[in-house]
Order: C-alpha cells, then sequence, then structure tokens
C-alpha cells in the first residue's frame, strides 16, 4: 500500500549522508524540491548524485540525516511505500510482455481493476504516443520508443515524484535530442515533479528548472541554466559547466566590474572576478571555446595551432602557449596547423576566480 501522499508541497533533504564503510558517498545534502519542479543532479560519474537518486527513492538507506514529504519522513519507508515512479538507464522492461502489458504492470500490481488498467494506460500511451505500438513486444521498438515505454511505466501510477536515472544515455545523439524535448513535454502536459540524474550538462541546460551540481558527494552550487551556465559560483562548476580554458595569472588592475590579469608573455585576460578574487593575487581566468578567439592585439594569449577541425559554421582548435599551456579556441575562418596566433576574448564572457589552495 502507497503511504506517499499523490500531491504535495516540498521534498527536503536534510542533511543526508550516505556511506559505502568508510567511504563517504554523500556528505550532509541539503536540497530542497518544489512540486511541479523539473531538477537535474549533474556532475561526473562517481560523484554521488545517482546515489542521491537512489536513496530519494528508497533503494539505498541513508546513513545520516532525512528525507521529508511535507511534514512526513519518508526515508524510512520501503520503496513501494513512498509511489514514486523510476525510470532506469537500461529501460528495465519485461522482454515477454507487450507494451500494454508492460506500462500495466504497476497498476496490476497494486490491484487495480483491469477497467481502471485499461483506461489509464490507454490514457498514458497517447501521452507518449504509443498508441499504435501497444501490442509490439519491446525488442520490437526502437531505443527512443523503448525509453518512452519506460516513462509510459513510471507515470502511469500517478506518482507524487518521477524519478530519472541517465535515460538517455543508451540513446544515439539524435534520439537523445528527440527524446528530451519528448521529457519536456510530458513533464509540462502531466504537471509532474521530476528529478533527473545526468552528467550531460547539455541535457541539464535544456530539460531543468533548476540545475543541482554534485562533486565528490557534496552540492556545490543550486541555481537556474542561466546562472548555471553564466556565472558559475566555483573553478569546478565553470571547469564542468564547459569552461575549458583554465589560464592563470595575476591580477594587476580593477576596473569597475572587471579585473585585469596578466597571463605571461606580456597578455592580458580581463574578466568578472568572482568572490575572494584580490587586488595584486594569483588567480584563474575561466573561458569556453567558443568565446576564445584570434585577435591582433598584442595582448593577447600567443601560442601555436596543434589541431583545427571544421564543425559546420566554424572551426575549432587547440593551442599551446609557449609555457606548455593548452587552450582551446574558435574561429571562424581555417588556420593551419603550426601557426602562431594570439587569442582573447570578450571579457563578459571571462569568469576570474581565486587561485585554488595547493
Amino acid at each position: 500500500m502507497t503511504v506517499a501522499p499523490t500531491k504535495f508541497e516540498t521534498l527536503r533533504l536534510e542533511g543526508v549522508s550516505r556511506d559505502f564503510g568508510t567511504f563517504n558517498a554523500l556528505k550532509n545534502l541539503d536540497l530542497t524540491i518544489r512540486r511541479g519542479e523539473f531538477v537535474a543532479l549533474l556532475g561526473p560519474s562517481g560523484c554521488g548524485k545517482t546515489t542521491a537518486l537512489n536513496c530519494i527513492a528508497g533503494l539505498l538507506d541513508v546513513t545520516g540525516g532525512r528525507i521529508m514529504l511535507d511534514d512526513a519522513r519518508i526515508d524510512t519507508l520501503r520503496p513501494e511505500e513512498r509511489g514514486f515512479g523510476m525510470v532506469f538507464q537500461n529501460y528495465a522492461l519485461f522482454p515477454h510482455m507487450n507494451v500494454r502489458r508492460n506500462v500495466g504492470f504497476g497498476l496490476k500490481m497494486r490491484g487495480v481493476p483491469k477497467p481502471e488498467i485499461d483506461r489509464r494506460v490507454d490514457e498514458v500511451l497517447a501521452t507518449v504516443r504509443l498508441t499504435s505500438q501497444a501490442d509490439k513486444l519491446p525488442g520490437q521498438l526502437s531505443g527512443g520508443q523503448q525509453q518512452r515505454v519506460a516513462i509510459a511505466r513510471a507515470i502511469v501510477i500517478a506518482p507524487p515524484l518521477v524519478l530519472m536515472d541517465e535515460p538517455l544515455s543508451n540513446l544515439d545523439a539524435k534520439l537523445r535530442l528527440e527524446m528530451r524535448g519528448e521529457i519536456r513535454r510530458i513533464h509540462q502536459s502531466l504537471g509532474s515533479t521530476t528529478i533527473y540524474v545526468t552528467h550531460d550538462q547539455e541535457e541539464a541546460l535544456s530539460l531543468a528548472d533548476r540545475i543541482v551540481v554534485i562533486r565528490e558527494g557534496v552540492i556545490r552550487q543550486v541555481g537556474t541554466p542561466a546562472e548555471l551556465f553564466g556565472a558559475p559560483a566555483h573553478l569546478d562548476v565553470a571547469d564542468f559547466m564547459g569552461f575549458r580554458n583554465r589560464v592563470p595569472g595575476r591580477v594587476i588592475g580593477r576596473d569597475g566590474d572587471f579585473v585585469t590579469l596578466d597571463v605571461g608573455d606580456g597578455a592580458r585576460l580581463v574578466g568578472k572576478p568572482r568572490d575572494g578574487v584580490d587586488d595584486g593575487a594569483a588567480a584563474i581566468a575561466m573561458a569556453r571555446p567558443d568565446d576564445l578567439v584570434p585577435i591582433d592585439a598584442a595582448t593577447g594569449i600567443p601560442a601555436e595551432i596543434e589541431t583545427i577541425e571544421y564543425r559546420g559554421r566554424e572551426y575549432h582548435g587547440l593551442a599551446r602557449t609557449a609555457a606548455g599551456l593548452e587552450v582551446f579556441f574558435s574561429s571562424p575562418t581555417a588556420l593551419a596547423r603550426g601557426a602562431k596566433i594570439r587569442l582573447g576574448a570578450d571579457p563578459d564572457r571571462v569568469l576570474v576566480y581565486p587561485e585554488e589552495p595547493r
């Protein structure tokens, strides 16, 4: 019997920890998710995001803290008592059951009368656009269709919360793009609450209302896609959000909202300082490859092109400075391997962080 309510206002993780022996996979996570939100847990492999999802689902016990659904503590409940929908990475469909029976399986296990099962299955198959595939076996479907069956099975029970664990990782690039749109459409049409685990920043940016960046079992930043894309709070978050260029230097000037860094060889970079950047101190300038481009100014970063490749409307390359620093850049025109260039970026596109402690 399901104990969790079909509607709620907030899901709260309060100091949630999970240990595996002496390894701390999650460390005092505090997070509030509001009803109707689409929240992405984002981070590299092994950061703890799937562990957090499994603790919410009840597939793993917490070893510290608690999980609250409004005023009810749920981390002490069995998974089936929480009543959440779960979409796994590998679909986990029954190969001997057709689509209709796969989708209705959870309702059957709950003792729902057959006429009601039929009605709800018909409704959800229409929602995921699989009505015409209802009598097929999973093996007769494409990867994207199988994933939609898995989503239908999760949402047919009308769960208060849908949990998705890297559901698109087994699909090719084209299908991933298509399914991203489908998942967002289904979320919006149902008005459901979704927690979505991914290591793909583009997925998180395109799907989520808020993104939770996790690293080594710790929440590093929570914010909207625009906040995470444009203003990562920490150096490691910036690196994970696509700021691949990491240029060390020293702050030599400040003008309003910008600081100037001496980055060696007479080169300068101007950017927006984050918290903790002091005048005269060592700092790190971060820029995306799309934003670092060849310039004519003598203050640009001197480097020699090692590789260059065409990517449709522009060229992307890897260059190396005399000090051995790799820099990733883009160019509107073709450049020759071995060419010497100077690179710079719009100050609005450069973020400056305090140097990390050694």
